[in-house]
């Protein structure tokens, strides 16, 4: 089949983040002007640079209980400051319970009975039992078709958990990162294999 976007699909559910899939999980923490946490997660995330390190992530819509910007791009226009914390499978549960909707100023750590870790170059926390996680500084926010933003972020600090380290390799199979696909559908890395490249003179 083929369809424009204008015209609509004619399937029962938009098939548009099943076909990009899987999708990194970008998990993250911010803090509003009175300090107070708050923590997402967006699968609209990836990295788009390593040197320098650099990554984004986007935000469709409105917070769906009013007519204001979600809270973790509210926080970062104010702070200009984010963490991206990596999802495990172990923390599959606490993720999808940050994703609830709550008032804000709600600390979805709590609601999660996620442990603080203290950022080191921003001032903002981050989950404790993340396999890692990057401390970000605002880069640009750029304003997409439509209602939703992407914000770019540089990379000022990053954490691995020591026990996801191996022979010097942050090694995904031990912790099995999860990633979104479409409609409520997740997946877990589970399986690798390397390809080496064909080489080139």
């Amino acid at each position: 089949m083929f369809y424009r976007p204008e015209d609509g699909h004619g399937l029962p559910h938009n098939p548009f983040k099943a076909i990009i899939a899987p999708r990194p999980i970008g998990w993250i923490s911010t803090v509003d002007k009175q300090g107070r946490a708050n923590l997402a997660p967006y699968s609209f995330f990836n990295g788009v640079s390593d040197d320098p390190p650099m990554v984004m992530f986007s935000a469709t819509g409105n917070k769906e209980t009013r007519d204001d910007p979600k809270d973790s791009i509210a926080n970062i226009r104010d702070t200009g400051q984010f963490v991206v914390n990596i999802v495990s499978e172990a923390l599959k549960d606490a993720m999808n319970t940050s994703s609830g909707l709550y008032d804000r100023g709600d600390d979805e750590f709590q609601h999660a009975g996620l442990e603080k870790a203290e950022g080191q170059t921003v001032g903002v926390p981050f989950v404790k039992s993340a396999p890692a996680a990057l401390e970000c500084e605002l880069w640009q926010e750029i304003d997409l078709p439509g209602t939703a933003v992407m914000m770019i972020g540089k990379v000022k600090g990053i954490h691995l958990n020591d026990a996801f380290l191996r022979d010097g390799i942050f090694d995904v199979s031990l912790f099995r990162p999860l990633a979104r696909l479409g409609y409520r559908d997740y997946m877990v890395v589970d399986s690798l294999f390397t390809l080496n490249r064909p080489y080139q003179s």
